[in-house]
């Protein structure tokens, strides 16, 4: 009887411990929130979760999208989501706000958005712009650029109208000369398609600071509670990208199967575009940050100056 007890008594033991153990190994949920649509700026992510490298880092990851470009970086300074893509500028003018945000990882290197214009207009320099209209697409951003724009390249007495997303429309029917904010690997497409040929002036060629278009960033306080799973998550994204450079055709494809209703024409040639801008390494650099962060200060785009490495000094190797 005695042994019999005994053996009950181990047998509760060891399944206790697997009940105990098991979850451990379990994948851990995180929400992402994108900073718009889901787009080929985006391939990566859904490169990691068609591949299953978001599994393999113990993770499901749930991707959401926002109503609004600036919902992202909100619902993840409050911890309302685990992770978000942003814009470098938005993490700046966040952290001159005093939201707690941090950078944790790229996604795409280098500016998108460019000075859009339609070829055979007379615009072959930004100066050609004075007395223009020139357009912009995010209020508190793009016409703030503008303006640094403008200055820099002695643009006198232009005309600023917010156009929202109503790009092609709005260059197409005359009611703007160019406009600040357009992709170039988007709104230059969408100009072709309608027989427009389209012109633009790159802002790093013309005195704006190079930055990182696309980042992950987190809340202050779910970085603390979630490091692993961020890390993780980096990881994968890191692992994506080198996945998409080495067979860009099969990532398109994951890309594709994950999002089946993207148009495939206008995303393959926007994938073209985008390939060698996804970010080539995950390490955030301190003085490329700061510099943009000061520029940001010089014209207006920030009140309060950013130390730079604030926003990304709890990040791991």
């Amino acid at each position: 009887m005695k042994k019999i007890f005994k053996k009950h008594i181990i047998a509760t033991v060891v399944l206790f411990m697997l009940l105990t153990v098991l979850p451990v190994g379990a994948a851990e949920k995180i929400t992402l929130m994108l900073d718009w649509f889901p787009n080929i700026d985006h391939l990566p992510l859904y490169v990691a979760q068609q591949e299953d490298y978001f599994k393999d880092a113990g993770l499901t990851v749930q991707i959401l999208s926002p109503s609004d470009t600036t919902d992202a970086l909100k619902l993840a300074a409050s911890n309302n989501v685990d992770l978000a893509v942003s814009y470098a500028p938005q993490a700046i003018m966040g952290a001159s706000s005093d939201l707690p945000v941090k950078v944790v990882g790229r996604l795409v290197e280098h500016p998108l958005s460019v000075l859009l214009f339609l070829k055979g207009k007379g615009i072959e320099k930004p100066s050609d712009l004075k007395g223009k209209t020139i357009g912009y697409t995010v209020p508190g951003m793009m016409d703030i650029l503008t303006e640094a724009f403008t200055k820099i390249n002695g643009i006198e007495n232009y005309v600023p109208i917010n156009v929202g997303f109503s790009i092609v429309q709005s260059l197409t029917a005359g009611k703007v000369d160019a406009i600040m904010g357009p992709y170039k690997n988007y709104e230059t497409i969408a100009l072709e398609e309608k027989g427009y040929a389209a012109g633009y002036f790159e802002l790093t060629q013309w005195g704006i600071p190079d930055y990182d278009e696309l980042v992950f960033i987190c809340g202050a306080e779910t970085l603390k509670k979630k490091t692993q799973a961020v890390q993780s998550f980096v990881h994968a994204v890191e692992r994506a990208i080198s996945e998409t450079r080495q067979n860009p055709q099969k990532a398109l494809e994951s890309y594709f199967k994950a999002v089946p209703e993207a148009p495939r024409g206008m995303e393959t040639q926007a994938f073209a575009i985008t390939l060698p801008l996804y970010a080539s390494h995950q390490r955030l650099e301190n003085q490329r940050w700061q510099k943009f962060a000061d520029f940001a200060l010089k014209f207006g785009l920030i009140e309060k100056k950013v130390d730079a490495q604030v926003l990304f000094e709890s990040q791991m190797e």
